[in-house]
């Protein structure tokens, strides 16, 4: 349950409808930082690390469009996610803001860094899909199958071969692959649990179109926004490809994070704000 002594419901007027979220105080000296959960189409999961963020700046999270508090009509293409996170910025007031993605969310976090560098102060991604080639999506997706069980195989392959999933198909198949996105398996968290938005492969589609015009191979390079990529060393998604990605950004910093799989602040509380903490006392 939320404490809503500690987070405040807000409400952005966006297209269709209004985006749904939650926001904390901070020090008023400090730039505010914008969180972005991954998925695409899952439900806002970020109250762990908005915890261990906590009092580092003033900060809010919100549900992307597809799942309720939010709006759940619309479109689901990049554009549409990236004016939804303006739209949260112009409705909290922050004409500039520190945007801080976690994978998928890492991925749209470079994306409103390309469209909206001027309302940047920094973005940082946690173990992002990348922005070269396909971003490693590949190779993730190989990964985490091979890791499946040979009990659940036959299972987990039926469920990939639907063209479309149902709510409880998806929720089964994410629970098949969860521990391997994590660097010891063994030592997973129990599985969260998720919302699901049934129209969120609009969004990989326009992921796809938007490899294949290099949007962010492109335009990143012209991005003059300080910028933090933090990766699991063992994460399924290869680090080569956030290599590739940091490069593009003029004075971008990796930060590798040695065993350690695909949510860092779940498997090493504290890692991030620490890494956050240093790079926001370069940035100023």
């Amino acid at each position: 349950m939320h404490d809503l002594r500690r987070e405040r419901q807000f409400r952005a007027p966006a297209d269709g409808g209004e985006i749904g979220g939650l926001r904390r105080e901070g020090p008023d000296d400090t730039q505010p930082a914008l969180l972005m959960h991954g998925g695409p189409g899952l439900s806002d999961y970020l109250e762990p690390l908005a915890d261990e963020l906590d009092g580092l700046f003033p900060m809010a999270r919100y549900q992307q469009r597809g799942i309720s508090p939010s709006v759940e009509t619309g479109g689901r293409d990049i554009e549409t996610h990236v004016n939804d996170a303006l739209a949260v910025l112009d409705a909290l007031g922050w004409e500039k803001a520190i945007v801080i993605g976690h994978s998928w969310g890492g991925h749209l976090a470079m994306h409103f860094a390309v469209a909206h560098p001027e309302r940047l102060a920094a973005f940082v991604s946690i173990d992002p899909l990348g922005a070269v080639g396909d971003g490693g999506l590949a190779e993730f997706v190989a990964r985490l199958s091979q890791e499946v069980p040979a009990d659940d195989r036959p299972r987990y392959d039926e469920l990939q071969a639907l063209d479309t999933l149902t709510e409880a198909q998806r929720d089964e198949s994410f629970r098949m692959v969860w521990p391997y996105y994590f660097a010891d398996p063994s030592k997973a968290p129990p599985f969260p649990g998720f919302a699901y938005d049934m129209r969120s492969s609009a969004t990989w589609d326009s992921i796809n179109e938007h490899f294949e015009k290099r949007t962010l191979e492109l335009g990143l390079l012209t991005v003059d926004v300080p910028f933090l990529l933090i990766h699991g060393e063992a994460s399924p998604l290869p680090i080569a490809e956030a290599r590739r990605t940091v490069a593009l950004v003029s004075g971008g910093r990796l930060v590798a994070v040695p065993d350690q799989g695909h949510w860092p602040w779940l498997e090493r509380p504290g890692v991030v704000r620490a890494e956050l903490e240093g790079f926001l006392g370069e940035v100023g």
